[in-house]
């Protein structure tokens, strides 16, 4: 098995106010989704009871996709290969092809009802109490008839043998078949959200899935308002602990209370970062009337005036691909709205369209989009979903007729956005596509808020 696993290792590669791998064949750029088949992947020995959790992974993941389209299982022949020793070179000739193909030519894979474009496959196996997966992705195309020249990469992922160790197997192989198309991987990213499942709002923070909900501070208090470094090692928030409203930093590592100097004023909230993660800009009461934006230094120091609008100015959002502009919600023209701003506060415009109430503002990774939650649309009055483009100011609605919808952060992929919904009644998080389809729920317990998607630690 040693000897395998070599071997295999050798062919791979957040409320107003407050590498892809050098590939081994070719991956043609078409201007439609690839359709992609992935096999249930066999176990033997110990792992045989838990590759049922990796195929589910896998098969959610390919499913969430907005890059591909997932081929149904239920169209996949009976027989399935499992490993390149399976497979058989050649093309079944159009005057003989089979009705139900047998799966065992590639090109099996890409005739009707299947149509995929590429096949995944692979097996699991337990070495030396490790649990261990050979996965393989292929191209169907007729074009490539000889195995080699087909085979897309071949890797070997190794875990834990446990159920969490499958998963997380699960996630790296299908991050790796959607890092083909141009995806980036979530695995390693978090979300930090807030929650009052113990009894009152406090810190919580999960994996990118849902999986491994932990609570992060335990004040007793009021904890609210988070948001994170772009390297992925520090959380900010504003908490009442000690009776007032005060920006905390914590580490996401260790757990840990930073150093941050608050100034005395009745507000002092909403955090956004410098692509560094060296500086902050925040909303701040400091300078005694309504909440003006503030820049200083990660600790606290430093400070200076950025607004001074005579309106509430809360909620900005650097742009994390510029760094040198940003977005907030202002009050200088009556209702909420979203504007954009150098980082000095000059060159003011206004983004949203000026009805109804839009806030919370959040840049996708790019810095040409937002999205925000704004009362308007297709269900007036309520709070729902919306991105924008902001060269051309084209707006597009996510959620209609789905509850109470706010707080959208973009995942680090550009391709997903949590936010927080009130579909199902109380306030849950849910992460969608960022074109606002496989929509599905990340909380249940108590009620939960105001995500954040944190980068993986850099």
């Amino acid at each position: 098995m040693r000897t395998l696993i070599t071997s295999l290792l050798l062919l791979s590669a957040f409320g107003w106010l407050f590498a892809r791998q050098q590939v081994v064949g070719t991956i043609e750029k078409n201007p439609g989704k690839p359709h992609v088949a992935a096999t249930d992947f066999r176990g033997a020995g110990a792992a045989a009871g838990l590759v049922g959790d990796f195929n589910s992974t896998v098969a959610s993941d390919l499913q969430n996709s907005p890059l591909i389209n997932f081929v149904p299982k239920t169209l996949y022949p009976l027989q399935v290969p499992q490993q390149p020793s399976d497979l058989i070179a050649g093309v079944t000739q159009p005057s003989v092809r089979p009705t139900n193909p047998v799966g065992n030519r590639l090109t099996d894979w890409s005739l009707p009802s299947i149509t995929a474009n590429f096949l995944g496959m692979g097996y699991s196996a337990e070495d030396h109490g490790m649990f261990v997966v050979f996965g393989w992705l292929y191209s169907t195309s007729p074009t490539i008839p000889a195995l080699q020249q087909a085979q897309v990469f071949g890797k070997v992922y190794t875990a834990p043998l446990t159920r969490e160790g499958a998963i997380d197997a699960g996630h790296r192989y299908a991050a790796d078949i959607l890092a083909q198309f141009g995806g980036k991987s979530l695995v390693g990213t978090r979300i930090v959200f807030v929650s009052n499942r113990t009894g009152s709002k406090e810190i919580w923070v999960m994996n990118w899935d849902g999986t491994d909900q932990r609570q992060l501070t335990r004040y007793g208090s009021i904890s609210t308002f988070p948001s994170a470094s772009p390297d992925g090692h520090i959380v900010a928030f504003t908490t009442y602990a000690n009776g007032y409203p005060a920006i905390q930093m914590m580490s996401l590592d260790s757990g840990r209370r930073l150093t941050f100097y608050n100034q005395r004023a009745s507000m002092n909230a909403f955090v956004t970062f410098t692509p560094d993660s060296k500086r902050i800009i925040f909303s701040s009461t400091a300078g005694w009337g309504p909440a003006q934006l503030y820049m200083a230094n990660v600790n606290g120091s430093g400070l200076r005036r950025i607004t001074s609008s005579g309106a509430i100015e809360v909620e900005a959002k650097i742009n994390p691909k510029t760094g040198t502009d940003l977005v907030d919600v202002s009050g200088r023209g009556g209702l909420p709205q979203v504007y954009h701003m150098n980082l000095d506060g000059a060159d003011i415009q206004r983004l949203s369209p000026g009805t109804g109430e839009a806030t919370n503002p959040s840049w996708s990774p790019g810095g040409d989009h937002i999205a925000f939650a704004w009362t308007k649309g297709f269900e007036p009055g309520n709070y729902n979903i919306f991105i924008m483009d902001v060269a051309s100011r084209q707006v597009t609605q996510l959620t209609a007729n789905e509850g109470r919808n706010e707080n959208p952060t973009w995942a680090p992929d550009g391709a997903h956005i949590v936010y927080a919904s009130t579909r199902g009644g109380r306030s849950q998080i849910w992460v969608m596509n960022a074109d606002g389809t496989n929509k599905h729920e990340l909380t249940q317990v108590g009620s939960n808020e105001k995500p954040v998607w944190v980068n993986a630690e850099q």
